[in-house]
This record gives C-alpha cells, structure tokens and sequence, in this order.
C-alpha cells in the first residue's frame, strides 16, 4: 500500500476529467498517482435522472477502488459531491476545493447562487446549459486563456442534468476532513467574495490564485504547485 497520498480530481459542472489533461501530467512528474471520474450528471446517457447521489457514488467508488490515502480535489460543482462521497471515508486525507462550492448538509447549488439560475444558465426541461450570447461561456469560464484554446474548451462542454443544481446535500466531509481552499482572483463564475465566505465556513487553509474560473488551463504549472502544498504530506 502506498503511504504518499493518490489524488482524485472531479471536474465541475458541464465539464468532464478532460478538463485537467494540463495539470494531470504535472501532477504525475511529482510521483503521485493520479485518478479522474466523468460525473453521470454531466456524462450518463440518462443524465436527465441522475442528480448529486449518483455523482457522489461515483466519486465514493473512485476513492474506494484506491490502495491507500486519498487527496480529493474538486472543482467548482464537484465540490459539491466531492464533499458527500468523501464523508466517513477513512482513507480521504485531505479535501482540495478549487474554487469549488464547499456546501453544507441540506443545501443545494441553486440555493448557494441565492434560489435563482445565473444569467448565464440555460435550462431546458430538465437539462441545463451554459453560456449566452450575454454572457459566453468563454467569457464565464475561460477569461484568461488564449481564444483557441477557451474555444476548444467551450466544443466539449456538455448540458447537465438540473438535479445536479437542486439537489441537496446529504453530507459535508469538510466538516471532519481538512481542506485548502484555493480561491481564483478573476473568476467570472463565483464571485471572490462567495469564495472567500465558501472557503471560511470550511475552516480551509487558503491560497489565491490570479486566475479566472479555470487556473488548470490558465495557470496549469501554478495551480499544480498549490495542489501539491495542499495536504498532500498529509
């Protein structure tokens, strides 16, 4: 069994583990072992059923399936079933929340962004889209990336399941795990101020970075280094 923590990264929402192909080879050159789940809310043919349950078995099943002490960085939703699947896991060391929603028992997504969708969700039925001609994606997300590559970024984003927004936590492991909050300065997405109140009630160490929304295409080599510092030794 290894005594050097693996790390499981969970992408957020309308994202997939594509979304760290920049930061996993880094990661690994440290010696780490490094792992990745696509979320069903986000990647299931039936994603219009599934909500944050299914997304934390998945990630509950990826940190079970792992020989030994786990480091579990989420980003942005992933958060949210990063912190249900890691409650009561004994091998989970360690919880990285990049800019993440570090939610609380009985709370949803939705509820965290005040009850109300974001001007730049676009809900159809039971799915949800982002981006709008007001608001691109490229501008929410990608703000400090070259177009080409926020443009290949924006082509793999999929709709998700609106469940994954309403539904509610069942769980909070920041509440028995440590974390690192790792806060992006120019985030179009969440705002510093949500962040730094997220990253407060979790009693997390905090980092900033001077990123938008995404420091693992911005910033790949920094957001690396932070994720290393953070519990890693744990």
């Amino acid at each position: 069994m290894s005594t050097s923590p693996a790390v499981l990264l969970v992408h957020g929402a309308w994202h997939g583990s594509w979304c760290w192909d920049a930061v996993r080879p880094l990661l690994e050159s440290s010696g780490r072992a490094i792992h990745t789940v696509d979320l069903p809310t986000v990647h299931a043919e039936d994603k219009t059923s599934r909500g944050v349950a299914d997304d934390a078995v998945v990630v509950r099943e990826a940190i079970e399936a792992i020989d030994g002490p786990v480091v579990v960085v989420a980003h942005s939703y992933g958060g949210i079933p990063a912190s249900v699947a890691a409650a009561d896991q004994p091998s989970v060391r360690h919880i990285v929340y990049v800019t993440a929603f570090a939610l609380d028992e009985g709370e949803s997504l939705l509820g965290a962004v005040g009850g109300v969708a974001p001007s730049w969700w676009r809900i159809d039925g039971d799915l949800v889209s982002t981006g709008t001609e007001e608001d691109p994606a490229a501008h929410v997300f990608f703000n400090d990336v070259s177009a080409d590559v926020a443009e290949a970024a924006v082509a793999r984003l999929k709709p998700q399941s609106l469940r994954a927004f309403t539904d509610t936590l069942t769980a909070a492991a920041w509440h028995t795990v440590p974390s690192t909050y790792l806060i992006t300065e120019r985030d179009n997405a969440i705002p510093v101020f949500a962040q730094e109140q997220l990253a407060a009630r979790a009693g997390s160490t905090v980092h900033r970075i001077d990123t938008g929304h995404s420091p693992f295409y911005a910033a790949p080599e920094a957001a690396t280094e932070l994720i290393l510092a953070a519990g890693l030794d744990a």
